[in-house]
């Protein structure tokens, strides 16, 4: 498992890119995250620049309660609303996956309720990460 300066990631070795995808949702999903948004990169930049990109798909993640919790504290909060979550296929064929630390975009509201939240679900986002297949450090 890695830890990026603004999030954690961790590389999946031997694992089939779709099966990857899956088994991220699943894996939000037993932390009490849905995903909202299905961002596939590797179309978009297709469909809008014709350049060939590496399968690359930017999940945004929300988990409702914790999302209500940070609204009611700061309405404006939304602007950094969903957690996003990125699955992308590397060169060798292994699959990394990287999630945004809620700490690091809520870090700019000084409020302690959305820091609490944000503290919150970053224990979970990390969850995340620690509980994908067979990981190897990055």
């Amino acid at each position: 498992m890695g830890h990026l300066r603004y999030g954690f990631q961790t590389t999946l070795a031997g694992i089939d890119y779709d099966d990857a995808v899956m088994q991220v949702t699943e894996a939000l999903a037993e932390e009490g995250f849905g995903v909202l948004t299905h961002t596939d990169m590797r179309a978009t930049l297709k469909n809008k620049l014709d350049v060939d990109f590496r399968r690359y798909v930017i999940l945004g993640a929300c988990n409702p309660k914790l999302a209500h919790q940070a609204l009611e504290a700061d309405p404006h909060i939304g602007l950094l609303l969903s957690c996003n979550v990125v699955v992308q296929e590397m060169a060798d064929g292994d699959v990394m996956v990287s999630v945004a630390d809620p700490r690091s975009m809520f870090g700019v509201v000084r409020c302690v309720s959305v820091a609490d939240v944000a503290g919150e679900a970053a224990v979970r986002l990390r969850r995340v990460t620690d509980s994908l297949g067979i990981a190897r450090p990055v």
